[in-house]
């Protein structure tokens, strides 16, 4: 059986999900959700950073900024919605955040009728 890229820190993260929407319930804002979260995952022991801009470069020049909601451990990219369904929009948002940037994992975690996530894994 394979490992998973952070799996330790990934099963944390998603655990916690869990734990936040089950005290706080659905239909608040994202960033309630994104605050408890982080709030959690601290109380976990883990490093969290909020809204966290990480630059998008060009040809090595720095073109613009991309504003993450959490960097998890500086290992994985965390971005957060609270909407009935996830989109490729969404899918896509986590995606470019991973191939503009050196990390290499990002979660997606929605805060709908339920929480839902998706793990995506960025390869060099």
């Amino acid at each position: 059986m394979t490992e998973l890229l952070f799996g330790d820190i990934t099963e944390k993260i998603i655990g916690a999900a869990f734990t936040v929407h089950n005290a706080l319930g659905k239909g608040l804002t994202e960033k309630a959700y994104e605050n408890a979260l982080a709030i959690k995952l601290q109380d976990l022991g883990l490093k969290v950073q909020q809204q966290e801009n990480l630059p998008v470069l060009f040809e090595n020049q720095k073109v613009g900024e991309q504003i993450v909601d959490l960097v998890v451990e500086d290992r994985i990219i965390v971005e957060i919605k609270a909407v009935h369904n996830l989109s490729h929009a969404h899918e896509s948002q986590v995606l470019g955040y991973l191939k503009h940037t050196k990390f290499q994992l990002g979660l997606l975690i929605n805060f709908g009728d339920r929480v839902e996530f998706k793990r995506f894994v960025q390869t060099f």
